[in-house]
């Protein structure tokens, strides 16, 4: 068995050639489809957060807004920029929008990607202290939100507050029990994955990461679950972690699949993404399913994963998109044995 969710980046573009046209539309088309992927028996609902781009960027509203009208599916992000976020702050948002969808918050947080300007997260307010990077300023963030997440008091009381206080030092509130361990830690190297099966998070690998080997991404990610495992495994937790991997998957059933992607002919190319920083980035798969079948049973680190997050094309609609998780679950899943 293997859960099987959606990501969505949430693009919008006034073109009218895109059925997203304005943010009101990402954020509305995006709860239609988490809807309809719940009525499909998709596993996940999960959503990328960029910030100064025409995308998703504030992700509790949504996740908030989907927990209220959904009841079984999993919720949540494929990565928040911690670059960006005030760990204090997150953790109420993310406790209401846990406590709303009744605990399905599922949190993919990360050091974040090259963003659309230049060192965005210092317009929100943050820079790196003296001699650190902004990555090491984003897991700092991340270990004050796990932290805070345990739901242990750490705040003085006023002697004179406003309303009686419970006894003893404050913690934030709304706590969301369990939400510290469904936290993701999105992963581009070995030794990230390892920090953060050190830290107690689960691991997220995307459809890329920095090249280590040469190989192609599956295997270089298949490697980088294994290690990831074993450091968990080395820390002792007391449970077990999750991973998770992004795959471009289309199904080739009807005459406009074949449209949009029966020319794929994808495979796996390295470049960069940041200077001096050698990435691959990973193919994706579109063919008939007897076919797409046989190609993802060489995929290593699919088999791996325990989770797998189809990234779907928002701006083709809620009803296509719906069409590309449905074919998935039908016509691939069961052979696959993920069902």
């Amino acid at each position: 068995m293997k859960k099987i969710g959606f990501l969505s980046f949430g693009h919008w573009s006034p073109s009218s050639q895109s059925q997203t046209r304005s943010a009101s539309d990402a954020l509305l088309q995006s709860i239609d489809l988490a809807v309809a992927a719940e009525e499909l028996g998709a596993d996940g609902a999960y959503f990328r957060v960029h910030h100064f781009a025409r995308q998703l960027a504030s992700p509790f509203p949504l996740l908030a807004a989907i927990g209220a009208k959904t009841s079984r599916i999993e919720i949540g992000t494929a990565v928040i920029d911690m670059r960006y976020e005030n760990p204090l702050y997150m953790a109420e948002d993310a406790g209401a929008a846990d406590l709303i969808a009744g605990g399905r918050l599922q949190l993919g947080i990360s050091r974040g990607s090259p963003e659309q300007v230049i060192d965005g997260w210092r317009y929100f307010g943050f820079a790196p202290p003296e001699g650190q990077s902004d990555a090491d300023m984003a897991r700092r963030h991340a270990e004050v939100l796990l932290e805070i997440l345990r739901g242990q008091g750490f705040a003085q009381p006023n002697p004179r507050p406003m309303f009686p206080n419970p006894p003893g030092l404050l913690r934030l509130e709304p706590h969301a029990p369990g939400l510290r361990d469904r936290i993701w830690w999105g992963a581009a190297t070995n030794a990230t994955a390892e920090w953060a099966a050190k830290a107690g998070m689960n691991l997220q690998s995307s459809t890329l990461k920095f090249d280590e080997s040469g190989q192609p991404l599956h295997i270089q990610q298949a490697e980088q679950i294994r290690a990831f495992r074993s450091a968990w495994a080395a820390a002792g937790h007391a449970h077990q972690p999750r991973v998770s991997v992004s795959r471009s998957i289309f199904a080739l059933v009807n005459d406009r699949d074949r449209a949009y992607f029966g020319d794929n002919d994808s495979e796996d190319h390295f470049g960069y993404i940041e200077p001096e920083k050698r990435a691959v980035f990973g193919r994706g798969y579109a063919a008939e399913p007897e076919l797409l079948i046989e190609q993802l049973k060489q995929d290593e680190a699919i088999a791996e994963a325990d989770t797998l997050l189809l990234t779907v094309p928002n701006q083709l609609g809620v009803d296509y998109n719906a069409h590309v998780i449905e074919s998935i679950l039908t016509h691939v899943a069961p052979a696959m044995g993920w069902r």
